[in-house]
C-alpha cells in the first residue's frame, strides 16, 4: 500500500501542471454545460380541459413540449408531417404521463393544403384551442421549393405557420384566455427580410434564408400581437437555445470531416431536447407572462430582439406580404 501511495505522490509530482491544467479544464467545460442548459420552466399551472396544438411535436422540443403539455393534464394535438413516427412519439407520452389524451394529426407545413386540411378538421371537430405552439422548422436546406413553389425555409418556418395560425384566430379567440407561442432563433440577430427578393431566387444562401425566416417568426409574432390586442389572445416568440435535434440534419452531410468532429464535441456540451424546450413551456404556462405580448423570450426569461425584429413598419410589410402569399384576405 506504502509503496502504491509513493508512485501515485510520485507521478502527481512529476505532472502537476498537466493535472491541474485538466482540472481547470475539466471544470470550465462543466461550467459551460450548465451555462448552456438556460433556464427551467418553474410554474405548477394545470392545463386540465384545456386544448394545445403543437407542430412538429413527434421530435426534439416539440415531443418534450408535448411531453410537459401532456403531463398538465391538457389535450394535446399533435401536428406532423411524419406520422409513423408521430405515433410512436405518441404512445411514449401516454405511457409516460398517463394521458391518453393524444391526438396525432397530420401537417406539412410546405404544403398550403395541408395546413388548411388541418385547420379546417381543427375547426370542425375540436370544441377549443387553448395554446398554439408554432415550434416545427427546418434548417439550412439545400435551394428546395414548397408545394406551392415558395422558398423551402422561408415557406415551412414563416409562411405555413402565418397561414395556420390566421386560421385558428377564431378558435384561440373563442377560448380566450390563449395564448400563440413562436419558436424563433438567435439567428435572426444577422437576418434582414429580403422584400424584393423574399425567395431568394437571385443568389441562394442557405443560411441567409434561415435568418431571414427566423426573423419573420419574431415579426410575425410582433404584428400579431398588435393585431390582437384586447383580444386575451396573447402572443410569445422565443429563441429555445443550442440543442442536439435533428434540425441540423442538412448540413452534416455537406461538412467536411473536420467539421463534423468539431461539432460532434460540441452537441456534448449543447442543450437537451428538454432543456431546449423549458422556453416554449414558460411561454405556455407561464402565469405571470398573462399581461405580456409581443414580447421575445430566451432562457425562460423576457430578452430584446435585434432591432431589425423591432420595425413596426417591417411587420407590417411583412404581413401584408404574407397574406398575399397564402391567399389570405
Amino acid at each position: 500500500m506504502q509503496n502504491y501511495a509513493d508512485v501515485l505522490k510520485d507521478f502527481v509530482e512529476r505532472h502537476a501542471t498537466g493535472l491541474t491544467v485538466a482540472a481547470v479544464a475539466g471544470i470550465g467545460i462543466l461550467g459551460l454545460r450548465r451555462w448552456m442548459a438556460g433556464g427551467v420552466c418553474r410554474s405548477k399551472a394545470r392545463l386540465d380541459g384545456k386544448t394545445v396544438l403543437i407542430t412538429g411535436a413527434n421530435t426534439g422540443i416539440g415531443k418534450e413540449t408535448a411531453m410537459d403539455m401532456a403531463q398538465r393534464g391538457a389535450r394535446v394535438i399533435m401536428a406532423c408531417r411524419d406520422i409513423p413516427k408521430a405515433y410512436s412519439a405518441a404512445d411514449e407520452i401516454r405511457q409516460k404521463t398517463g394521458n391518453n389524451n393524444i391526438l396525432v394529426k397530420r401537417l406539412d407545413l410546405a404544403s398550403l393544403k395541408s395546413v388548411r386540411d388541418l385547420t379546417k378538421y381543427v375547426q370542425e371537430n375540436e370544441k377549443r384551442l387553448d395554446i398554439l405552439i408554432n415550434n416545427a422548422g427546418i434548417m439550412m436546406c439545400p435551394k428546395w421549393v414548397t408545394e406551392d413553389g415558395f422558398e423551402m425555409q422561408f415557406g415551412v418556418n414563416h409562411l405555413g405557420h402565418f397561414l395556420l395560425t390566421n386560421s385558428l384566430l377564431d378558435m384561440l379567440k373563442k377560448s380566450a384566455p390563449s395564448r400563440v407561442v413562436v419558436v424563433a432563433s438567435v439567428a435572426h440577430v444577422t437576418g434582414r427580410i429580403h422584400f424584393d427578393d423574399i425567395n431568394l431566387d437571385k443568389n441562394y444562401d442557405n443560411l441567409v434564408s434561415y435568418r431571414q425566416s427566423k426573423l419573420a417568426n419574431i415579426l410575425f409574432a410582433r404584428e400579431l400581437a398588435a393585431r390582437l390586442q384586447g383580444t386575451g389572445v396573447t402572443v410569445y416568440s422565443l429563441h429555445p437555445g443550442f440543442i442536439r435535434t435533428e434540425l441540423v440534419r442538412h448540413l452534416f452531410p455537406h461538412w467536411a470531416w473536420w467539421k463534423k468532429m468539431i461539432a460532434s464535441v460540441l452537441m456534448m456540451i449543447v442543450k437537451s431536447p428538454w432543456e431546449g424546450a423549458q422556453t416554449s413551456i414558460y411561454c405556455a404556462v407561464e402565469e405571470s407572462l398573462t399581461n405580456e405580448t409581443g414580447l421575445y423570450y430566451s432562457d425562460c426569461a423576457r430578452k430584446k430582439p435585434a432591432a431589425e425584429a423591432l420595425d413596426d413598419a417591417a411587420a407590417k410589410r411583412l404581413w401584408d406580404l404574407s397574406a398575399s402569399m397564402v391567399g389570405l384576405a
